[in-house]
């Protein structure tokens, strides 16, 4: 595997989600069609994050090798024809969400962030699904559910969003900012 040729090599090494996904997007605009990048990453979420993303856009998700604590990806430039990037068209703010957690709603919070993420900071009675196990665990989630599915960011929940719309789930919302910016009530279960 050692002779695997990567047009362009990606640094990505120390950064948190959502910045390899955005350098990434930055280096594919300057690759060519056809062009495959090598993202080196240690963010162990950046596996499932590059997929996901790759899918999102039309662009080639070739595969992952781990080497000690670096995720080398690599993805292939789609032509022009074959990328638009896609976003789930259902979005709600953290405030909004806030309010309806306030009204004590029947409502289903994803957490679709890294397990440690979830551990240290969490919407109270979030359910704990990492996008990467996403596809995995549907039968977990009911698909006539309200579902407000919420990351740290809000680019792994636009992608989970767009996954269980895929998969028939009817009543689904993107939580934005999500956790980096969340101001409602948390819970840990780090003490």
């Amino acid at each position: 595997m050692e002779n695997l040729k990567a047009n362009v090599i990606l640094d990505a090494k120390g950064l948190a989600c959502p910045m390899p996904i955005v350098k990434t997007k930055k280096a594919m605009k300057e690759l060519e069609a056809g062009q495959v990048l090598e993202v080196q990453a240690t963010d162990k979420g950046s596996k499932a994050d590059l997929k996901a993303w790759a899918e999102s856009t039309g662009h080639q998700y070739i595969g992952t090798l781990e080497e000690g604590d670096t995720l080398k990806h690599y993805l292939r430039k789609s032509s022009s024809d074959e990328t638009i990037e896609k976003k789930h068209p259902h979005v709600i703010n953290n405030d909004e969400l806030v309010a309806k957690l306030d009204s004590d709603e029947n409502l289903v919070v994803l957490d679709v962030r890294e397990t440690a993420e979830y551990a240290f900071n969490h919407i109270p009675h979030a359910i704990s699904i990492p996008l990467e196990e996403l596809e995995q665990r549907l039968g977990e989630l009911e698909q006539d559910q309200e579902i407000y599915v919420v990351c740290r960011t809000g680019s792994r929940s636009d992608l989970a969003a767009q996954k269980l719309t895929e998969k028939g789930f009817t009543k689904v919302l993107n939580v934005v900012p999500g956790m980096s910016q969340w101001s409602g009530e948390t819970t840990s279960f780090v003490k």
